[in-house]
């Protein structure tokens, strides 16, 4: 479902507020900012002022991208004369890497070989395939529209354990990199998420403190990273991995794409009636 494209580029925040359902009006938050009725509240409170940088994760937060990343670990089981996995299984092994989405899948082999061998030969059927299936999530590119043409203009970055190359070819392939201050992988440092390494480069890079970033995603690692680099964290329960932030909580978790905004682009621009956020119609 590539629902994002007609009629949403170039909108402003008024513009997108007024494309999206009215319902009851939510409570103001004393910090300042406005949460609908389906958002769960973490350890902490957002502060009151906008975010100067947003980083969000990649697959589950702001592509779908589970269909593609079955078919390839179920074409690498095949070429090892393994038993396919069901796509949910698959989709509870992703957020930590390749390596460990196919250690994971192989049940944790003890041969090195074997796991290279695995790892190659996903790699380079995921490339051809990367976008047989995958898609950005409803709501998205309109929310990342809007938070472009922001008055403050805050700096959109990406921080996946994803491999860069195939990152960053399906950001441009889906119209997610136009805008972003950066991109960058599970092979872009020495470490991955939820080391706080590859935040901390993002925000030297940004010069912005902690407390001015937040990191947007759907696992535990994405909320790991928060922690360990200073920043807030905001938990997507519309991802592939919405169990692990039961156990690890955000300080918000959201539903929806579309209850971001409010979230990430404070009050500046929003309608002067609040309404409950929804999903674009």
């Amino acid at each position: 479902m590539q629902a994002d494209a007609g009629g949403c580029e170039g909108v402003s925040l008024k513009k997108l507020c007024a494309m999206m359902s009215i319902a009851a009006p939510i409570r103001l938050k004393p910090h300042g900012f406005a949460y609908s009725r389906g958002m769960i509240h973490g350890p902490r409170n957002l502060p009151a002022e906008r975010f100067r940088l947003i980083v969000f994760d990649l697959d589950g937060t702001l592509i779908d991208s589970r269909a593609d990343l079955t078919h390839s670990v179920n074409a690498m089981l095949r070429y090892l004369h393994r038993p396919e996995l069901p796509e949910d299984v698959i989709a509870s092994y992703i957020g930590d890497g390749v390596g460990m989405l196919v250690r994971r899948a192989l049940g944790d082999p003890a041969d090195p070989t074997l796991l290279d061998d695995a790892v190659e030969y996903f790699l380079a059927y995921y490339r051809e395939h990367k976008l047989d299936n995958t898609y950005v999530y409803p709501g998205m590119l309109p929310l990342l529209d809007a938070l472009r043409n922001h008055p403050q203009r805050p700096l959109l970055a990406v921080l996946t354990n994803k491999p860069v190359g195939p990152s960053r070819a399906i950001c441009e392939a889906l119209r997610l990199a136009e805008g972003m201050f950066r991109i960058y992988g599970g092979d872009s440092f020495p470490t991955k998420k939820p080391d706080a390494l590859g935040l901390q480069t993002l925000l030297g890079e940004a010069k912005v403190a902690p407390h001015q970033a937040v990191m947007v995603g759907d696992s535990d690692v994405d909320v790991l990273v928060a922690r360990n680099a200073g920043t807030f964290s905001i938990g997507c329960s519309f991802g592939l991995s919405p169990h692990t932030l039961e156990i690890v909580p955000p300080d918000v978790l959201v539903h929806a794409p579309l209850d971001l905004l409010p979230l990430l682009a404070g009050q500046d621009g929003m309608p002067d009636t609040a309404v409950e956020m929804g999903r674009v119609v």
